[in-house]
């Protein structure tokens, strides 16, 4: 009996690319060798590679004047590579803070920036466009566009008078259709819909190439991750591997737009029921809830160390029953 994992976290992947996993662990593509062992230079896992970037492109209408590329580091590693590539000329940002991943974002590129907290949000949504303090001269406008632990979620992509608009995007990512025209950088890390943590996905604006600060590493460099097809060093293989799957598998569901109208459906439901429930609450405003991570408090939060105290009782209970 499998578990269902609502983790913010690594979640669950479909079953049917567990499958596909398991029965290529040992022999991939009858290669004689396992996924795990493939060599990253090897034409069939580069056409492999090249195949996915297309699938991408098809799946988000991303432009043929855009990028896409795969990074080590994770999310929290484009947090520094973004100002380190945008800041060359002018070291002012913008920042949009509304959850925890757009705080740690900002903090971050404190150490090359000079960052404008242009708005902040609280945990109950996002503050008014007309209180936000969008600076004249910022090289970039920085926001998160899905906060999973406070799931708050803009409806709209923001207007920015015309700066590049940069956005982490890793727990919405092909759940619904996302404009990439309106941005300059799109970055998810993995271990949401894209498979397993270990590997980024960067959808970024040519014109934006080229511009690295000195200090910036290599495997980080957006213009030489391009012009090497995102191979300077061994690329993560595994979680590549596992992102094309999950890719197949969107595709297979009808593509991002079709999964979007699942997605908003199976929310509606929930917080439907969140809202006539008496002993559950959820208290992000209507407008600013997330169609992706949809938190709840109790109530009565005198209950919550008894609710905790019998949620591990039955976690517990399952695990036992699992295991015979």
């Amino acid at each position: 009996m499998r578990a269902y994992n609502f983790a913010a976290g690594p979640s669950m992947l479909p079953e049917s690319v567990l499958q596909i996993i398991k029965n290529d662990t040992f022999n991939w593509r009858d290669t004689g060798v396992s996924v795990m062992e493939i060599g990253h230079r090897t034409k069939i896992f580069q056409d492999l590679l090249s195949n996915l970037q297309d699938k991408i492109r098809t799946l988000m209408d991303i432009p043929p004047n855009y990028e896409i590329l795969f990074a080590h580091g994770g999310a929290q590693g484009q947090f520094s590579a973004i100002p380190m590539h945008l800041t060359r000329d002018n070291k002012s940002a913008d920042y949009l803070v509304t959850g925890t991943w757009s705080k740690k974002a900002a903090a971050c590129a404190r150490a090359y920036a000079n960052v404008n907290i242009a708005a902040e949000g609280d945990i109950y949504g996002i503050p008014e466009k007309s209180a936000w303090n969008l600076s004249d001269d910022a090289s970039y406008v920085y926001y998160c566009h899905n906060e999973t632990i406070h799931g708050i979620e803009f409806k709209t992509i923001p207007e920015v008078n015309g700066k590049p608009l940069v956005a982490d995007i890793t727990s919405c990512i092909l759940s619904y259709d996302i404009d990439v025209s309106k941005f300059g950088i799109l970055f998810a890390s993995a271990q949401k819909n894209l498979g397993i943590a270990g590997v980024t996905l960067i959808i970024i604006r040519e014109d934006l190439l080229g511009k690295a600060l000195d200090i910036t590493p290599n495997i980080w460099n957006y213009k030489l991750l391009a012009e090497n097809k995102s191979s300077i060093n061994t690329v993560p293989v595994f979680p590549i591997y596992v992102m094309d799957l999950m890719v197949d598998w969107v595709i297979s569901q009808g593509g991002v737009t079709k999964l979007g109208v699942i997605n908003h459906r199976k929310a509606e439901k929930l917080y439907n029921y969140i809202d006539s429930s008496d002993f559950y609450t959820n208290n992000v405003k209507k407008e600013y809830r997330s169609t992706i991570n949809i938190p709840f408090l109790l109530r009565d939060e005198s209950l919550l160390p008894k609710f905790l105290e019998e949620a591990n009782k039955k976690i517990s209970k399952m695990s036992k029953s699992s295991n015979h």
